[in-house]
């Protein structure tokens, strides 16, 4: 059995990582799972300076899954270089970090700072992120948008680039061949749906930012959906993710189209989540002869 993928250009040991905000900068977890098993680690996303986030409460739990609105906190990227980066290179484990801008040419100023890392093998791009140059819309919710900030950094890096689609738009589909057509090298979905909770005894909502990114196992059939229906339209790999829970619920996004699979909200319930997944993912071959996980991606009977 060999367990390897290639997600574009990055070459992984296995098709299990761990997704962007849900496992911090990697050595959060360490004491908690075998970093060193996992296929990659997508770390939090990073911005050029570090920012303080939303105000709280920024995180709700909700039935078969989680609302939040951290607002992107993090370090910044220089800090991040630094003080988390060396912990990561100890592991044979792929290093992907996530992204974001609040503009076109943040994106690209931060992709170039990040593609001169040590350690980094691959980057993932946040466009679910509102753009202050075109009054504060969503990058990834508009095609023409998104075709111009990928290509931007498509042309500030050669390192393997990842796009990482947002689910509240009409044609995952149009946007998926956007990120393509701008030179992405595989594309990660889903990113959280836009949601709310209120609280009926005071009448306010749960989270002070008033709405947040659901995730968890309420919008895996959704996510399921999504990557099937941009399998069918672009060539370039996928990684699945949304609500994975379980070895099959990965399987499930491998045979609609994802070639690997990030494990997210899961992590918060089960730390060494992620390597159980992979642990049944072995087992799920084993039992039927699979050779490789190839041998699923987009095998789906329709």
């Amino acid at each position: 059995m060999n367990l390897s993928v290639n997600v574009g250009k990055l070459k992984l040991g296995n098709p299990v990582i761990a997704a962007s905000g849900t496992f911090g900068y990697g050595e959060e977890y360490s004491g908690f799972t075998d970093i060193g098993r996992l296929g990659a680690v997508t770390v939090k996303g990073l911005s050029l300076s570090p920012r303080e986030g939303n105000p709280p409460p920024r995180i709700v739990e909700t039935p078969a899954g989680m609302l939040n609105a951290v607002g992107l906190q993090n370090i910044g990227i220089d800090s991040f270089i630094k003080d988390k980066l060396p912990f990561l290179r100890q592991f044979e484990t792929r290093v992907i970090v996530n992204f974001f801008g609040d503009s076109i040419s943040e994106y690209a100023e931060a992709a170039a700072r990040l593609s001169s890392a040590e350690g980094v093998h691959a980057l993932e791009m946040n466009i679910s992120c509102p753009n202050k140059q075109a009054g504060w819309s969503i990058f990834g919710t508009d095609p023409k948008v998104t075709f111009r900030v990928v290509s931007a950094v498509r042309k500030a890096t050669a390192m393997p680039l990842i796009v990482k689609l947002s689910p509240n738009v009409t044609d995952i589909a149009m946007m998926a061949k956007a990120a393509e057509d701008a030179g992405a090298d595989a594309l990660s979905l889903i990113n959280t749906l836009t949601a709310m909770a209120i609280d009926i005894n005071t009448r306010r909502p749960k989270l002070a930012n008033i709405t947040g990114g659901l995730s968890g196992p309420a919008i895996r059939p959704v996510a399921v959906r999504m990557v099937w229906e941009c399998y069918r339209k672009v060539k370039i790999p996928l990684i699945g993710m949304g609500g994975i829970m379980s070895a099959e619920d990965a399987i499930e996004f491998m045979l609609a189209g994802a070639t690997a699979v990030a494990v997210g909200t899961a992590n918060f319930v089960n730390p060494g989540a992620a390597v159980d997944i992979l642990q049944g993912i072995k087992t799920f071959m084993s039992a039927r002869g699979i050779r490789s996980p190839r041998e699923l991606t987009g095998a789906v009977r329709c």
